[in-house]
């Protein structure tokens, strides 16, 4: 699990009591099934404290047990950002074929929008099916809505780029017309390979694929 791990752990240890949390942290560096079933039980026991459910649902995602996967959904659509950040680490190793589309939805929920980044960032890193779509359309809302929440376009940006669909190119281009998302979304466009015909530039061409879509 690496550092990771022990970020985690180093961050939680000031509100952990520290039997449990010895327990626990021994456990999930054990990765035994029994080590596992130990783990995956304080998921379902009720009352039990953030701390020790993120110890144990990082534990486990990061072994591939999808056990964790509810948990860290829930983590990922977190107040806190730093736990958010934890959880989609471990969704991204979970690889649980549910973890996109459970993405998408907390992604495009207008009601939690602030905490959209880690979904956002996650469905770059999966590069699922969901991916290009949900990212377009978070973009869209955020750069004609009253609230931009820049954060989150940025990302949104940053992660069409680097999925290189040229479905994105119609909201880049709107995108780059925003000041402070200009210089992403300038080199995110970039990122985007495109066919110019003979005689065209490769700008001439972006453009004349971006005019396609939007009339399209």
């Amino acid at each position: 699990m690496g550092d990771a791990f022990r970020a985690l752990i180093d961050r939680v240890r000031p509100e952990a009591e520290p039997v449990e949390y010895a327990r626990l942290v021994t456990l999930a560096r054990q990765r035994s099934t029994e080590a596992r079933d130990q783990l995956a039980a304080v998921l379902v026991e009720t009352e039990r404290p953030l701390w020790a459910r993120e110890i144990a649902a990082f534990a486990l995602g990061s072994a591939g047990d999808r056990r964790a996967f509810e948990t860290l959904i829930f983590m990922l659509n977190y107040r806190d950002p730093v736990c958010c950040a934890s959880a989609a680490q471990a969704l991204e190793r979970l690889r649980d074929p549910r973890t996109a589309k459970a993405a998408a939805a907390l992604a495009t929920n207008e009601l939690r929008t602030a905490y959209a980044l880690y979904p956002v960032r996650l469905l770059t890193a999966l590069r699922a099916p969901e991916s290009v779509p949900t990212l377009i359309n978070v973009l869209q809302r955020l750069l004609i809505g009253p609230l931009h929440y820049w954060p989150i376009a940025e990302a949104c940006v940053v992660g069409l780029g680097a999925l290189g669909d040229k479905r994105a190119i119609p909201v880049l281009d709107a995108a780059a017309e925003h000041h402070r998302l200009s210089p992403s979304a300038k080199a995110a466009l970039a990122r985007i390979p495109h066919q110019p015909r003979r005689g065209e530039t490769e700008e001439t061409g972006r453009r004349r694929d971006t005019g396609q879509k939007m009339s399209g």
